[in-house]
C-alpha cells in the first residue's frame, strides 16, 4: 500500500497524455456549455411541460452537475476501462504480479486512477458551469455552495461507482470489450428505469447511484405546489423542440439535503470499494494463460500424444505450390473480411444474427431508427481495429513499406468495413427497395461509409481505437434517443433530404481524405 501514490500517479498521467482524453474532455466541456441552454435555444436539458425554472445559482448548479453525473458515467466508463488489459498487452503485468503488491492493492490503483481520470473532467465542467451561471444569469446572486454541493453529492459517489464497475468488468469478463460494454449499458438503463418505475420514495433513493429522483421530486413538488398542477414525469437530457411556446417560470432554490440521503450517498460509496475488494478475490493477477487456456493446453497435450516425433528430412521445394505474385486489391479485401468475420467470440454472432433477424419482422421504423444502430454498435471492436491492428501488432513496419499501401490495403480495409456493414443492414434495404424508398437506400449507404470512414479517421489520427468507442458509442446513444444532430442513418424525417444526402456526402469525403493525407505522411516518415 506504501506505493499507491507512486502507481497511481503515473497510471493517471499516462491515460490523461492520450488522444482520447482530450478529445473527451473537449467534448465534455463543450457537453458543459450547452448544459445551461439560452433562452432562444431550440432544446432543453431539464424538460417540464410547460414550465422552466429561472437560471439562479441553484438551479444552474444543480442542473449542470446532474447533468455531468448522467453524461460522464455513461461515456466515462468506455473512456476508462481496458486499463488491466494494457498491463496484458504491455506485459507490464508480468513486472507487477512479481512484485509484492497484493491483488487489492492494485485493483485499488487500477479504481483511484479511473476516479481521477473521471474527476478531472468533472472539475473542467464544474468550472465552466460557474462561467455559464454569469454568462446566462442576470439579476440573481451567486452562491458557490450550490454549485459544490451538488457535484459532491451527484457527481462523486456516481463515478466511484463507475470506476469501480469499470475494475470489475475486466476482472470477471477479461478481454471481452464489447461484452463489458453491453453489460455496462444495461446496468446503466436498469439503474436510471429503476428510478422511475420505484414507487417507494425510500427505496428509490437507496437504488438511485445518481441522485435524480431526489432532485426530480424535488422540481416537481415545487411546481406543484406553487401552480396546483399535478406534474408527474421530469426528463432530464436533451430535448429538442422547434415549438416555441410560452413557459410559466418558477424559482428553485435547490435540494433540501436529507439525512436519508447523505446516508445514502455514503452507501454507494461503500459499495464501490466493496466491488473493488470482491474482485481482488477473483483476479487472476496476470497469470492469463493458465487461467483461460487450460482446456486449449489440455487438448494440445493429447493431441502431442498421439503424434509420432520424426527427425526432419528437410524441405523439398518441388513439393511447395508455385509462388504468384498478385498486386491486386481483391487478395486484400478477402483477407480483411476474413479478419473482421473471425474476430472475437463465435458466439456473439448469435446475439448479431438475433437482432439481424429481428429487423425483417419489427416495424420498419423501430428496425431502422433502432435495431440497425444497436447492431452496427455490436461491432465497435471490430471497426475501431480496422486500421490499428497493424500499429498494435507492430506489423506497420512491414505494411508501410508494402508495395503502394495506400493503393491498396487502406482501400480495401474500409471497402471490406463498408461491405460487412452493409450486409447487416441488408433486412433494411430489402425492405426499403420493396417498398419504394430510395432515400433509405442512399443515406444506409451513406450511414455505412460514415461510420467506416470514422474509424478510420480517428484510428489513423489517434494511433489508437479507444477514443472511436467512445464516440461511436455516444453517437449510437444518441441515434437511438432520437436527437436529430447525431442522425447518420437519416431515419428521421428531413426537411430537405437532398441537403442531407449532399451533406454526409461531403463528410465522407473530409473523413476519406483525412485519412489518406495521414495515413500517407505515416508511411513516408515511419
Amino acid at each position: 500500500m506504501r506505493y499507491i501514490y507512486s502507481i497511481v500517479k503515473a497510471d493517471y498521467l499516462q491515460r490523461t497524455r492520450s488522444y482520447a482524453f482530450l478529445i473527451t474532455l473537449a467534448i465534455t466541456v463543450y457537453a458543459a456549455y450547452s448544459f445551461v441552454p439560452p433562452p432562444t435555444a431550440s432544446y432543453t436539458t431539464l424538460n417540464i411541460v410547460g414550465y422552466k425554472g429561472v437560471y439562479n445559482s441553484a438551479w444552474v448548479g444543480h442542473v449542470s452537475a446532474m447533468m455531468t453525473t448522467i453524461m460522464l458515467s455513461l461515456y466515462g466508463f468506455f473512456l476508462i476501462n481496458g486499463g488491466i488489459k494494457k498491463d496484458i498487452d504491455t506485459e507490464v503485468g508480468l513486472i507487477v504480479a512479481t512484485t509484492q503488491i497484493s491483488n487489492f492493492g492494485y485493483l485499488l490503483n487500477k479504481f483511484f486512477s479511473n476516479f481521477l481520470v473521471l474527476l478531472t473532467i468533472m472539475g473542467c465542467t464544474f468550472a465552466v458551469s460557474i462561467v455559464m451561471f454569469f454568462v446566462r444569469t442576470t439579476g440573481y446572486p451567486f452562491i458557490i455552495s450550490d454549485f459544490v454541493v451538488p457535484y459532491l453529492l451527484f457527481a462523486i459517489p456516481a463515478l466511484l461507482v463507475v470506476s469501480s464497475l469499470s475494475v470489475v468488468a475486466e476482472v470477471f469478463l477479461g478481454k471481452r470489450s464489447i461484452l463489458q460494454y453491453i453489460v455496462f449499458f444495461m446496468f446503466f438503463g436498469a439503474m436510471l428505469a429503476n428510478v422511475t418505475n420505484l414507487k417507494n420514495d425510500n427505496t428509490a433513493i437507496i437504488a438511485d447511484a445518481f441522485g435524480v429522483r431526489t432532485m426530480t421530486s424535488s422540481i416537481r413538488n415545487k411546481v406543484n405546489t406553487q401552480y396546483h398542477e399535478n406534474v408527474a414525469a421530469i426528463n432530464l437530457g436533451f430535448t429538442f423542440n422547434s415549438h416555441k411556446k410560452a413557459f410559466r417560470t418558477f424559482v428553485w432554490n435547490g435540494v433540501n439535503w436529507t439525512g436519508f440521503f447523505l446516508f445514502s450517498r455514503f452507501l454507494w460509496i461503500c459499495i464501490a470499494f466493496a466491488l473493488v475488494y470482491f474482485s481482488s478475490f477473483f483476479f487472476h493477477r496476470f497469470d492469463v494463460k493458465q487461467r483461460f487456456g487450460k482446456k486449449k493446453k489440455a487438448l494440445i497435450k493429447d493431441h502431442m500424444q498421439d503424434v509420432k516425433i520424426t527427425a526432419p528430412v528437410g524441405v523439398s521445394m518441388a513439393a511447395l505450390p508455385p509462388v504468384v505474385a498478385d498486386y491486386g486489391i481483391y487478395p486484400f479485401i478477402k483477407t480483411e473480411l476474413l479478419l473482421l468475420i473471425r474476430q472475437g467470440s463465435k458466439w456473439f454472432w448469435l446475439i448479431t444474427a438475433g437482432v439481424w433477424v429481428a429487423m425483417l419482422f419489427a416495424p420498419f421504423n423501430i428496425s431502422y431508427g433502432y435495431l440497425l444502430p444497436v447492431i452496427w454498435f455490436l461491432q465497435v471492436t471490430r471497426w475501431s481495429e480496422l486500421v490499428t491492428k497493424e500499429k498494435f501488432n507492430r506489423l506497420h513496419y512491414f505494411t508501410y513499406s508494402s508495395y503502394k499501401p495506400l493503393q491498396r490495403m487502406l482501400p480495401a480495409q474500409m471497402f471490406a468495413g463498408v461491405l460487412l456493414a452493409l450486409a447487416l443492414a441488408l433486412p433494411i434495404i430489402v425492405r426499403s427497395i420493396a417498398t419504394l424508398q430510395f432515400y433509405s437506400i442512399i443515406n444506409i449507404i451513406n450511414g455505412a461509409i460514415f461510420v467506416i470512414a470514422l474509424a478510420a479517421c480517428i484510428g489513423i489520427v489517434s494511433g489508437g481505437k479507444k477514443l472511436f468507442e467512445i464516440i461511436y458509442f455516444l453517437l449510437s446513444y444518441c441515434v437511438v434517443e432520437a436527437l436529430p444532430p447525431a442522425d447518420y442513418l437519416g431515419a428521421m424525417p428531413k426537411e430537405n433530404p437532398l441537403v442531407y444526402v449532399f451533406t454526409m456526402l461531403l463528410l465522407n469525403t473530409f473523413l476519406i481524405l483525412t485519412s489518406f493525407t495521414v495515413r500517407s505522411y505515416q508511411a513516408r516518415h515511419l
